[in-house]
Formats: C-alpha cells, structure tokens, sequence
C-alpha cells in the first residue's frame, strides 16, 4: 500500500506515514515572529538546549518553545518567567515523540517603553470606543449586600480592603476570589473570577485589589481582554490597583477608580460611626421641625380662636336673626299698607263707578224705554219718532221691567206736547 493513497480500515496508515506527513505539512509554515510571555524558563547545566513555555497573555494558550541555551545566556539581562518577549524561529514536529515545539534563533526582550506606547494606543482606542465615558458609569450602591473581591492569595491589598471596609462597616459581608494578578495566568484568572461574581446575584458590587508594582507588574490590568470583560460587566466594578501614581487602563473602564486598596475599602461601604450621628442629626432634625409646625400651627389656632366669630359664633347669628325678623315686620307692614291702599282706591273706584252706572240713574226715577222691531229685537227708544202708535214698549225700572204699548190716539193734556 502506497502512503498517498486513502486510508480505510483494511488499508490504514502506520504511525510513521502520519508522522511524517504532519512534520512535511508544519515544515512548510516557514518562520515566524512571535509575541507571548515567558511563563517557564528552564536551562540545565551542561544541556545545550533550553526549554522554554511561550503563553498569549490574553488567552489560555501556550506553546513549548527550544533554543541554544547559549542564546539565553547571551541576553542581558537574563529572561526571566512573567517576561515579555518576542521571539523569531520555525515551528518543528518530532517524529520521534510527536511534539510540536517552536525553535527559535532569536529572542528580543519588550521594552518599557514600547509596552507604554501599546498601552498608549490601546487606551485611544478603547476611549474612541466610549468604554471610558463617565455617562456609562454606574453609581456604586449605598450597602451592598455582598462585596466580591478579586485579588491575589494572602495579600496585603485583600487584608487592607477587608479591614478597612470592616473597621467602617462591620456586618459587610464579602465573597473573596484569589488569583494571580501577575504574570501570564493573571488575565485568565481575574475573567474566569469576574464572570463568576457578575453572575451572583446577592453581589452588588466587585473590588479588583492590588498593591503596588512595576509597570510589568501591572500589565495584566491594562490587558484589553480584561478591560472588555470590565465593561460588559453588569454589576459595578471598583479598580484598586497599585498606588495612587499607578494608572493601568482598568481605572478608567471601571465604574469607580480608588487610589489604594484601602482607599477601596473606605468606598465600597458607608462609616457606621458616621451613618449613625447622620441618623442622630436628621433625628434632631426632624424633632425640631415637628416642635416648629406644632408651635405655628397651635398660635394659629390661638388666633383664630380670639376671633369674635370663634368667641361668639351665636352673637352673629343671633343679630343676623334680628335683622331678619326686623326685615320680615317691614315687609309684612309695608304688604299690609299695600293691600289697605289698594282696598281704599278700589272702594272709591267702585263708588265712582256705581254712581256713574245706570243703575243708579234708574233708582233716582229714570227709566229706559226700548221697542221691538221686526226682528224682535229690543232697540232703545231716543225720540218719540221711534214710538208710533202700536209699538210695543219694554220699560225697564230700577226694581224691574213695565211692558207697555204707545195707544192709536193719544191723550194729550192741556199745556203739554208730549203723545201718551
């Protein structure tokens, strides 16, 4: 069986073939430069060979890495584990024991100044992406339930911030997470305790601590893994790293920059001593403004209480209530004068027109003298013409009515012209 054809169950490649071809396919990768952190240096006397573990510094990876052990000793200073190095070399694949291990020709030490000047760059670049403006900061609650605390095993900065939080606050409860916060598994570490603590939901807030150090000492916490991770974080993180000149990109993704550890501890939760005088003082507070409403409250009861209408609320009524029965005689007067005049006028009315009708002319012997026509129909009598001789007469008196009839030949007396 040849060693390019394909494998089957019945036809497989031996171990050798396989090896081969994956040393044939890593060979053709050629050299490379490398970037990573020294995490184990290891030079045996009288070994020509140095064995080295190269690790990315924002991700849990690592290769094995061989050189002359020459090289190293060459380097001045010496590497050293947690150094960052970059490294210029081919990747190699042992048949023998199927490893794959870089071997390089050449290291180069980073310096400080090109780490500042990345740290330069990477914080323009999170600052152009808003992870550092103050309008996405969030206030840290007035007592949080539980502190998290990430910070390395047995440090100084863990016991300053337990201390001092306790000193102001002794009921603060704090769940504690050590990691390293240097070297390569810093990064991993401090994300893998974040995403844990975010994720309680009795922590209201996270303290990253650390005491002082050197700028490589402190570059795990301007790793831009790690200033992301701080970011997306949804409970409010405190920076608490180095001292107070100390200003990795972690100070300005957190929600809150403190100057120290201590300092952290002071800020995270309230001064019981001085909670307590507040509470003491917004008492004394209250108690005076409640004695001051009371005090203005009961003088103005007191006024109103002297009013004359508060100190005889009858009197008005009752004057009120004379006036209205003094009012009511007026008009029952004035009613009363009213129908009397009205009565009097109508009497003398009447009087006018009873003397003025004809009654009263009939009862002073007058009387009224009608005939019927043709129709039957009573016309009153205006002159002797209307009478002719046969004409039936109604006379009409006071105390009732005469029927009469004008005679054919009338009598007329002696000296009179009148027709009877």
């Amino acid at each position: 069986m040849t060693s390019t054809g394909p494998t089957t169950a019945e036809h497989p490649w031996p171990v050798r073939t396989v090896a081969r071809k994956i040393a044939e396919w890593i060979n053709r990768l050629g050299a490379v430069w490398v970037e990573g952190q020294l995490t184990q240096v290891s030079v045996r006397p009288g070994n020509s060979t140095a064995f080295l573990t190269l690790r990315d510094p924002a991700a849990d990876v690592s290769m094995t890495v061989t050189c002359p052990a020459a090289l190293l000793r060459g380097m001045e200073p010496p590497p050293a584990e947690g150094s960052r190095v970059v490294v210029h070399g081919r990747p190699t694949y042992y048949v023998g024991r199927g490893t794959l291990s870089l071997r390089v020709d050449e290291i180069r030490a980073v310096g400080i100044g090109e780490l500042l000047a990345r740290i330069e760059r990477l914080r323009r670049l999170l600052a152009a992406e808003g992870l550092f403006d103050t309008a996405r900061k969030r206030r840290l609650p007035f007592l949080p339930r539980r502190v998290g605390l990430i910070t390395g095993r047995a440090s100084a900065a863990e016991r300053d911030v337990l201390t001092n939080a306790r000193g102001r606050w002794p009921a603060a409860r704090f769940r504690v997470i050590n990691v390293a916060v240097q070297g390569p598994l810093a990064v991993p570490q401090i994300r893998t305790a974040l995403s844990t603590l975010d994720a309680d939901p009795e922590v209201d807030v996270i303290v990253v601590a650390r005491g002082g150090g050197s700028v490589e000492d402190l570059l795990p916490f301007s790793d831009e893994a790690l200033c992301r991770a701080v970011a997306a974080c949804r409970t409010p993180v405190v920076s608490a790293v180095g001292h107070e000149p100390d200003t990795p990109l972690l100070d300005h993704v957190a929600d809150l920059r403190c100057s120290t550890p201590t300092d952290a501890g002071k800020r995270v939760v309230p001064d019981v001593a001085e909670e307590t005088a507040r509470i003491h003082q917004l008492r004394d507070r209250a108690r005076r403004a409640l004695h001051g409403w009371v005090d203005r409250e009961r003088r103005l009861l007191d006024a109103l209480r002297s009013r004359p209408c508060m100190a005889d609320p009858y009197g008005p009524l009752d004057r009120r209530g004379e006036e209205l029965f003094a009012l009511r005689e007026r008009a029952r007067r004035a009613m009363l004068a009213r129908i009397v005049a009205e009565q009097t006028e109508l009497v003398a009315i009447r009087s006018r027109l009873t003397t003025l009708g004809p009654a009263a002319t009939l009862a002073r012997g007058y009387a009224i003298v009608q005939r019927f026509g043709p129709d039957d129909v009573p016309h009153v009598v205006r002159s002797v013409a209307d009478a002719p001789p046969g004409t039936r007469l109604r006379v009409r008196l006071v105390d009732g009515v005469v029927q009469a009839v004008v005679p054919t030949e009338p009598e007329v007396p002696a000296g009179s012209g009148e027709r009877r």
